[in-house]
């Protein structure tokens, strides 16, 4: 068969099944965050706070960044988003004179903590089918991550 495409079948693009999982797994998180009123954005950000506080970091934008894969500009404009709501507040960093220290609030706390619990219950349901293959398709994923930057 004469095709502009190299696989012969969409089922052997690696690409394009990520695409369809990544769009089904997203789909159904928005709907699980629906009832706290959070997109997966905030809702990513909220927990990641929530996690640095709990080991005691200092948390800053671009630590969230950095550790959420989300780029620095959408990351500031979703904090805005998120202390509009009253769910975080920004001071000034101990040490950083250019940083502002990102911290939960009560009622963030309040909301982040059954929204993690929700979306946790949710993923364990998503990716129980893998079963024995969890382990070594997260350490897939990490080696995907670790390979860096395509666009240099």
């Amino acid at each position: 068969m004469n095709s502009d495409f190299l696989y012969e079948k969409p089922e052997v693009s690696s690409g394009f099944l990520l695409w369809q999982v990544t769009n089904l797994w997203q789909r159904e998180i928005k709907k699980a965050l629906e009832k706290y009123d959070l997109t997966h954005s905030q809702f990513v950000l909220l927990a990641s706070i929530h996690w640095f506080s709990l080991i005691n970091q200092n948390v800053t934008q671009i630590l969230l960044s950095n550790h959420t894969k989300i780029d620095p500009m959408t990351t500031s404009t979703v904090l805005r988003t998120l202390q509009a709501k009253g769910l975080i507040t920004r001071q000034e960093h101990e040490t950083d004179t250019r940083a502002k220290t990102v911290i939960l609030t009560e009622a963030g706390l309040q909301k982040i903590k059954p929204a993690i619990v929700t979306v946790e219950q949710f993923d364990k349901l998503f990716f129980g089918s893998l079963g024995s293959q969890t382990e070594d398709f997260n350490n897939k994923l990490i080696t995907l991550l670790e390979t860096g930057d395509f666009s240099k």
